[in-house]
């Protein structure tokens, strides 16, 4: 089933998930008097992550409509399905660009999508947050004046990962990573930073993105006999690559950069194999062990529950979809649908989200701190603070 280019509430029960939870235009019941300011997205809808950003999207662009933050504006979703294709997530990017009631739009997991569409983005001038985690979604800046990203930078996930390798002593490690820009550019800045720590990388390998079944390549890094495996993969991946691992006998620790981050709970065939990994994430998924002592906070359980409450459980990068929605509103409330004024006003942004304290400059459009990252494990079948 093909997504429609304007995509409304009527869609059936029997329709694609992403479709079902994120395509219907929310401002369709909006008093005349209010303008519609609409937001594209470019999605997947064969993909999970990307259902979970769907899901998120629809929900806060309801929540801040409702809120009446915009005064005479409201906030119009309109979704397209990429089919996780570079040609496809182009031309829809190109079409919701063309659209002068289009007033940003948001990208949703997939990387080369993203950094295939960057020069009709910057070329049309159409300010866009990405949702994708490559590096090279957000830089060279000055190919990237109308691109954003939002989501763990590659870099600071394997600091987090490598200062704690150092601290539980670790000297031999394995690296699984995938086969994409993202996988690539962590296997890097992973590498990098273990031999300045010197940690020794007894075996490195790569997996393509689509594959469902790492047994022989897990096998491979475990026969080295690492005192820990590194997994720097998707979510269904990483929950293969641990069940390969402890069927192989590995005794060793397991961790997870956050591209691994899911569902709040751990598939339950995985949650033998997963007990004890380690996950560098924001504090979201293990948000029932923060304590409200801020707004912010107390703003983070709040999304927490109004999401679980609507969909029935949570997914990790939900909030980034949310913070996505929520920096774009929070421009429109100043500048309308004006694109330069939107542009103009998220690159100097700086706010403490729902995924944690967010920065953008005109130098840096990857906006997520290091400070939003922390280490999570998994422990009865589910992800809780590291102590």
């Amino acid at each position: 089933m093909r997504l429609p280019r304007r995509l409304t509430a009527s869609v059936t029960a029997s329709a694609l998930l992403l479709t079902a939870v994120a395509a219907c235009d929310s401002g369709s019941a909006t008093p005349s008097e209010k303008t519609d300011v609409i937001i594209g997205a470019d999605l997947a809808s064969g993909s999970a992550i990307d259902a979970a950003y769907a899901r998120a999207l629809q929900l806060r662009v309801e929540q801040v409509n409702a809120s009446g933050v915009l005064d005479k504006h409201n906030l119009v979703l309109r979704v397209q399905d990429n089919k996780s294709d570079p040609t496809a997530a182009l031309r829809n990017i190109s079409m919701l660009a063309d659209d002068p009631a289009v007033a940003a739009i948001i990208t949703g997991g997939c990387n080369e999508c993203v950094v295939g569409a960057a020069k009709t983005i910057n070329d049309k001038r159409v300010p866009t947050i990405a949702l994708a985690a490559a590096d090279e979604v957000s830089t060279p800046v000055e190919e990237r004046r109308h691109l954003f990203k939002l989501g763990p930078n590659a870099n600071d996930s394997a600091a987090t990962l490598v200062a704690e390798l150092s601290r539980t002593g670790t000297k031999r490690v394995a690296l699984l990573y995938s086969d994409d820009l993202y996988g690539k550019g962590g296997h890097v800045r992973m590498a990098a930073q273990l031999d300045r720590a010197g940690i020794k990388v007894v075996n490195q390998l790569p997996v393509k993105p689509t594959a469902t079944d790492v047994t022989q390549t897990v096998g491979t890094l475990t026969d080295t006999e690492p005192e820990a495996l590194v997994v720097w993969t998707g979510p269904d991946q990483a929950t293969l690559a641990a069940v390969s691992a402890k069927a192989a006998g590995f005794q060793g620790r397991l961790y997870f950069d956050a591209a691994a981050a899911g569902d709040l709970f751990v598939p339950q065939e995985a949650a033998a194999a997963t007990s004890d990994a380690t996950m560098v994430f924001t504090q979201i998924l293990a948000i029932d062990d923060v304590i409200a002592t801020t707004p912010a906070k107390a703003a983070r359980k709040q999304w927490f529950r109004d999401y679980t409450s609507r969909y029935g459980s949570y997914s990790g990068v939900a909030s980034f979809g949310a913070d996505a929605v929520t920096l774009i509103a929070d421009a429109v409330a100043k500048a309308g649908g004006d694109r330069k004024r939107i542009r103009d006003i998220l690159e100097t942004t700086q706010t403490d989200g729902l995924s944690g304290p967010i920065r953008l400059t005109p130098d840096n459009h990857s906006g997520l701190m290091p400070q939003a990252l922390t280490l999570l494990v998994a422990r009865a079948g589910r992800w809780r603070l590291l102590s």
